[in-house]
């Protein structure tokens, strides 16, 4: 049986992290509304090699509570990342991939609260064994990109009634970004639950729910702003948002790119205000 993980426990573990943390608030504003997932291309099935309660190590089938699977091989260095380069990382089943090693921990407060450096796009207690849960998978086709996808993923303990399905995208530093996008990104469809049973949650709500951005390992994050609140998977759900690396190896949300008819829309606006100025020249 799993020990529950207070908020308060992990809130000491990131006190313990050093006076000097900083946690910074992604705004939800700064989602995209995002009807589909970046690839439809999953990949593998990881099989779990580690960790966890009831973690299925070794299953072909990829269902487990809590095992990750790793040191997986970028085929890049990640430079700067909080002011680190990694060239491995691991694939935790509950929501996130770290870098130094794998993590168990299925109850977040807030990604920082990992003992490791951890990119998140869902952080809460997954569990795929129930019949009906799909598993994690990886794709790494692409030359310079890696594709974690949570493909309808069930909830602790291996309740399946309800899934949740959301990806993550990374990229290395050399890799030619399309525009719009950036070098890390999160999707999220059909996001049905957000937290586990262990994490104080009945029915796949309530108690402690998941968490959403990235942390240092030493208690220093930036989370999305609904991050650990009620509602966290209706905020997330058919949206994305991309983040390029900034200069201190800190996430940068990308702008938005406006759609067409957004383009049409301004064009037609600054034409109309030219317009009017105009006129108002020639009445003076």
């Amino acid at each position: 049986m799993k020990s529950f993980v207070t908020a308060a426990g992990i809130a000491a573990l990131v006190a313990a992290g050093g006076a000097s943390a900083s946690v910074t608030v992604i705004a939800d504003a700064a989602l995209q509304t995002s009807s589909s997932l970046y690839s439809n291309s999953f990949g593998d099935i990881v099989v779990m090699t580690d960790g966890g309660h009831a973690p299925g190590v070794g299953l072909a089938s990829g269902r487990n509570d809590d095992g990750f699977s790793g040191p997986i091989n970028l085929g890049y260095t990640l430079t700067n990342f909080f002011g680190h380069d990694y060239t491995q990382f691991w694939v935790n089943n509950n929501g996130n991939i770290t870098f130094n090693g794998g993590v168990s921990r299925f109850t977040p407060e807030g990604p920082q609260g990992a003992t490791q450096p951890v990119i998140a796009p869902f952080f809460a207690d997954a569990d795929s064994r129930g019949a009906n849960s799909g598993v994690v998978h990886l794709n790494q086709s692409i030359p310079g990109e890696t594709i974690v996808t949570w493909d309808r993923v069930g909830y602790f303990d291996s309740h399946d009634d309800l899934r949740d399905t959301f990806q993550l995208v990374l990229r290395s530093p050399d890799f030619t970004v399309p525009q719009g996008e950036g070098q890390i990104g999160f999707f999220w469809n059909g996001m049905q639950w957000e937290t586990g049973d262990a994490s104080g949650g009945t029915n796949g709500f309530g108690g402690d729910p998941a968490a959403v951005g990235f942390g240092d390992g030493n208690a220093n994050g930036f989370v999305l702003q609904s991050s650990t609140h009620d509602g966290i998977s209706s905020v997330v759900q058919d949206h994305s948002i991309w983040f390029n690396l900034g200069s201190q190896g800190e996430p940068v949300p990308v702008p938005a790119v406006p759609e067409p008819e957004s383009w049409a829309l301004m064009l037609v606006g600054l034409v109309v205000t030219s317009a009017m100025v105009r006129r108002a020249r020639r009445n003076d």
